[in-house]
């Protein structure tokens, strides 16, 4: 197998930004980005469309198809970012086993910011009636976990910032790729 090249997961609860901080960050290192939404099957997104909160099981074939992607962009020796909640330490711990280039990145912010930034969000499947679900599963990521928190509240392009400056790896992995 080729050498593992870092592989970000952009986590936190509903609303944080994930979709646009990862996106923004595959796109200023010019590595592949996959977002977590894609990778539910159907019926998970029609139970949170309709305000259901999903169970463990229901995630299960969901963080299977995420190792998947994971594992193919390492056997690949290529780089990347993706999305996903990671609530759960169990989550995290499972996309991280036996994967040493995952770099997870934890985006915090409190729940009064993320419920406004999701009543202006249209068009998604999660609605601001979830939020409280997606805190009461979230197991904020603990010292020694090797998790980078990083806050929601500046513009996505200085959490990037943040982000790259604490993971200078990518940038020297960035520059191979050029």
């Amino acid at each position: 197998m080729p050498d593992a090249r870092p592989v970000f997961v952009v986590m936190g609860v509903a609303g944080t930004g994930k979709t646009t901080v990862g996106a923004m960050l595959a796109g200023r290192l010019g590595w592949t980005y996959a977002e977590a939404d894609d990778f539910h099957p159907p019926a998970n997104v029609e139970k949170m469309a309709a305000g259901v909160p999903l169970t463990d099981a229901d995630r299960e074939p969901w963080l299977a198809a995420i190792g998947r992607w994971l594992d193919e962009r390492a056997a690949a020796g290529e780089p990347g970012v993706v999305t996903c909640s990671g609530l759960r330490r169990v989550y995290r711990d499972r996309l991280r086993e036996g994967r040493p280039q995952v770099r997870m990145v934890f985006l915090e912010g409190s729940r009064e910011l993320i419920a406004r930034r999701l009543a202006a969000r249209h068009g998604h499947f999660m609605r601001v009636e979830m939020l409280d679900s997606q805190f009461a599963a979230l197991e904020p990521p603990q010292p020694g976990e090797g998790v980078t928190e990083v806050s929601v509240e500046p513009p996505p392009t200085e959490i990037v910032d943040a982000i790259l400056r604490a993971h200078p790896e990518a940038l020297g992995a960035a520059a191979t790729d050029a």
